[in-house]
């Protein structure tokens, strides 16, 4: 078996990359649990100056890095160049907070009145797995792999195989900023992970993928009692009051479901309006997509926003047509239809569903590209109803004029983000996870910062 790099666009092979050896994989470990002990012992100010210059790096390279995303994964370059900031403005955020949020709390002292002190440290835990996706090649890797640094931590990286040209610029990247053996890239097949997660230099496992991949994981870090973040599936409601800035509503739905041609766990998916404005949400966001622009993601004026390359993969495109041709024959509407052009295609062309039943795809089942089904809700208490009427759990949206209204809808959606009158979307300084199927534990923020160290109280008695 190899990781190879095959263009969702043309289907052309373009690189194959042989797995690792055993051999390999273990100096790699050898070489991370080695580098942890010097980085743990390391000050988080010198840490956080490292982040700077990660950020500089990636920059740098920016241009590279969205090219090798267009070729492996079909990524639009605008896109890709965006990923790369976003992936920068994270690690400046990280240098400028992690060494606070770091610092020793200190505890209140002792009932009795009596001398001493308490205070709580985070030390870091040792060498951390990564299981990366490819929808994000960069942002996903640095998002888990730069603030669990920032704690004092080693990593190792799973990437995707069809992303092997940009897991190897990363490793280069953070090789060329980081003490040696800090990052390492290992290229090793899903049976792997397992046997990792066995090994005593490995102290936990983040992942970020599919819920049978988050269940394989979690039940491999439960048996070797290792903690474990996962960030997986997502079917995210987008609620659309009675009083929301319908426009404004539709053309952000819109951009939901094109960015990333569809292909983001936390964008919005199921689009739920109440019954008096849902006509007109659905033609606005019809006509918005109608006239998204598809096509060669290494094209140097495709759109950021309105704009979509192919899905990364054809299965991926022959799945999402399976689920699409099974709603619709369980009664679902379609008011556009997209899809795939021909049956080798990668592309997958934006298409809008109506109504249908809970059980069906588009409702049940997480679509992973640029296809949204919506429906009407009686009020608010119908449409938090049909919004909770999920297993997944990772993010939300919520459009009202009202903030009070919107704030109300929030709190009772069963998620584990949301944003009201905006993309869902995001971002260094807060937490972000799910919950239910969606999975566990937070990335980025304080939440994030702290997800791979131990809390550790320490008590000082009096002389």
């Amino acid at each position: 078996m190899s990781f190879q790099t095959l263009s969702p666009a043309t289907g052309q092979l373009l690189n194959i990359f042989p797995l690792h050896s055993a051999a390999e994989v273990e100096t790699r470990i050898a070489h991370a649990a080695t580098a942890f002990t010097l980085w743990a012992a390391t000050a988080p100010t010198e840490r956080a100056a490292l982040l700077l210059k990660l950020a500089d790096a990636l920059v740098a390279r920016e241009t590279e890095l969205a090219h090798l995303a267009a070729l492996e994964m079909g990524k639009p370059l605008a896109q890709g160049r965006a990923e790369v900031q976003k992936c920068a403005t994270t690690c400046r955020w990280l240098a400028e907070h992690a060494p606070a949020l770091l610092a020793d709390e200190t505890l209140p002292g002792p009932m009795d009145g009596s001398a001493g002190h308490r205070f709580l440290m985070h030390d870091p835990m040792g060498v951390i797995l990564g299981v990366m996706p490819w929808n994000f090649p960069f942002w996903q890797v640095v998002r888990f792999a730069a603030p669990t640094l920032a704690a004092g931590n080693a990593v190792v990286v799973k990437h995707a195989p069809n992303v092997p040209q940009c897991a190897a610029a990363l490793e280069e990247i953070f090789q060329s900023v980081f003490p040696t053996g800090l990052y390492h890239d290992l290229r090793i097949e899903p049976v792997t992970v397992g046997a990792l997660l066995a090994d005593a230099r490995v102290a936990a496992v983040s992942l970020t993928g599919s819920e049978r991949a988050g269940a394989s994981v979690a039940a491999s870090a439960g048996q070797n009692l290792k903690p474990a973040v996962l960030e997986l599936g997502g079917s995210d409601a987008f609620v659309v009051l009675a009083d929301a800035d319908v426009k404004k509503a539709a053309e952000v739905a819109a951009r939901s479901r094109l960015q990333n041609a569809g292909q983001s766990c936390i964008a919005a998916k199921r689009f739920i309006v109440e019954k008096g404005v849902v006509e007109e949400f659905t033609a606005l966001m019809v006509q918005h997509l109608r006239a998204a622009t598809g096509g060669d993601p290494l094209a140097p004026d495709a759109p950021a926003d309105l704009g979509y390359g192919p899905l990364a993969r054809v299965d991926l495109a022959e799945q999402l047509t399976k689920q699409v041709e099974k709603s619709v024959a369980a009664g679902t509407q379609v008011a556009l239809k997209g899809g795939q052009p021909t049956p080798d295609s990668a592309f997958f062309h934006p298409t809008v569903l109506l109504e249908g039943p809970l059980d069906c795809p588009a409702w049940a089942e997480e679509l992973f590209g640029p296809v949204a089904a919506i429906r009407a809700a009686a009020d608010e208490a119908d449409a938090i109803r049909l919004a909770n009427a999920t297993t997944f759990g990772l993010g939300g949206t919520v459009w009202s004029r009202d903030p009070a209204r919107a704030e109300r809808v929030a709190r009772a959606l069963r998620c584990g983000y949301v944003t009201i009158n905006a993309l869902t979307a995001s971002t260094a300084e807060l937490p972000f996870g799910g919950r239910g199927r969606s999975g566990w534990g937070r990335e980025l923020g304080a939440l994030g910062v702290r997800a791979f160290t131990v809390p550790k109280t320490v008590v000082v008695t009096g002389a």
